[in-house]
């Protein structure tokens, strides 16, 4: 079987864009990928369309892709729908990935465009539920109030029970950092280095959502969410597009031009019913890409991680085999994850400052990959990237992801 490449990535800037439309960002994300892999609309042949709130908030079900794409003339080739919560761009990818190397097509896109910003700000909070068993949420919620019990912790005064205000992901992440502080050590101020240091690499694109660095002690003194989470600690609500191009081997072979980056590894997977001490998803399927591929952690120039928050980024460093567990804080706070550090991870901003328009996140991450392979990151640039990681978690099962997507990539 061939190898797989990525001939083209385009974006726009993340942000909150209340007068604008899916199809309108999805139309521009479309322009700038095509215009960046030297194609025009006839050369695809097929796509692969992510979003997840269309229908919630404007009831535009069942054809999202074919509607999105029917303005740019984009027609008559197979158009598939795809959603899976936070994971739906990159599962889009995926998707693309696996028809190329089944032989059925050569060029295909993958795209994912996503407004989660709403006159109605409890209704884009409220859609994160959806992402979870929404038929079993009270138990969810239950599920959290025991772990609470377990770990000994009781809401700090003022605070609200989970879901209350902000969007429930945030306490499920909490719980995490709760579990990870009791068990490990770790602490507030760790994931407040985390936090800056992504403050620091959004100042540097263009493309993110916030472009302003913030210190350490910003980050820790900012407006509580829920502990030991503040508001810059977690991905803000906003609407975005992001895309790529996929081609095989022989078609790569019959253009020039071209300035390719090839995947090495593409992984999709779901979460399975552990406790929370178990084996991780992240964990389960980072060892699977890294066989695939041949390679390891250490083999790592540049990473984009699935930080909605800033525990998240924490959270995997560890799950990918970064560090040992429970080295995640530590492994921070040494600059080994900082531009110039040993793996600069989430060179982009990250889903904290970058932004998080969930259906179209998974192809944010990819951009700046693929971006960074091929030298083009300017001022954020990582010299001498090579292999380049991304991690995209979407939804949430029991304690884990409910899917998760790994891909690895490599400069040619």
């Amino acid at each position: 079987m061939d190898n797989v490449y990525v001939i083209g990535v385009g974006m726009i800037r993340f942000g909150k864009y209340l007068d604008g439309s899916v199809r309108a960002m999805a139309n521009d994300a479309l322009g700038l990928v095509l215009a960046d892999a030297g194609l025009v609309k006839d050369d695809i042949q097929a796509a692969y369309v992510a979003n997840t709130f269309w229908g919630m908030f404007a009831n535009q079900h069942s054809i999202r892709g074919e509607v999105m794409l029917w303005d740019a003339g984009l027609r008559g080739i197979p158009i598939v729908n795809c959603e899976n919560a936070c994971a739906g761009a990159s599962t889009a990818f995926h998707l693309g990935y696996t028809a190329i190397r089944a032989g059925m097509y050569d060029v295909v896109l993958a795209l994912g465009s996503e407004k989660i910003t709403h006159q109605n700000k409890a209704m884009s909070l409220s859609a994160y539920a959806t992402c979870m068993d929404v038929e079993n949420f009270e138990s969810h919620i239950n599920m959290f109030m025991e772990l609470n019990k377990k770990l000994d912790f009781k809401l700090p005064d003022g605070e609200t029970p989970p879901g209350e205000g902000r969007s429930i992901f945030m306490d499920a992440y909490a719980m995490g950092a709760r579990w990870h502080m009791k068990k490990y050590g770790s602490t507030k101020k760790q994931l407040s280095v985390i936090c800056a240091k992504n403050h620091y690499h959004g100042s540097l694109n263009p493309k993110a959502q916030f472009q302003e660095a913030m210190t350490v002690e910003e980050v820790m003194n900012a407006r509580p969410v829920t502990y030991p989470l503040t508001v810059p600690m977690c991905a803000p609500v906003g609407d975005g597009a992001a895309a790529a191009i996929l081609c095989s081997e022989r078609y790569l072979k019959k253009i020039s031009g071209m300035r390719p980056v090839r995947i090495l590894a593409s992984v999709l997977g779901s979460g399975t019913d552990r406790d929370i001490d178990g084996i991780d998803i992240g964990e389960r399927l980072s060892k699977k890409a890294y066989e695939i591929a041949g390679l390891g952690p250490d083999d790592l120039n540049v990473a984009e991680l699935h930080d909605a928050t800033a525990y998240g980024e924490l959270h995997q460093y560890e799950a990918m085999g970064f560090c040992a567990p429970g080295e995640g804080g530590p492994l921070a706070e040494s600059g080994a994850t900082t531009l110039g550090g040993k793996i600069p991870v989430n060179t982009s901003g990250g889903l904290e400052c970058r932004g998080h328009p969930i259906g179209a996140s998974g192809l944010a991450q990819i951009h700046e990959v693929v971006t960074q392979l091929r030298g083009e990151a300017g001022k954020r640039q990582v010299q001498g990237a090579r292999i380049g990681l991304t991690e995209n978690g979407g939804g949430n099962l029991g304690v884990e992801e409910a899917s998760m997507t790994i891909h690895l990539f490599e400069k040619v």
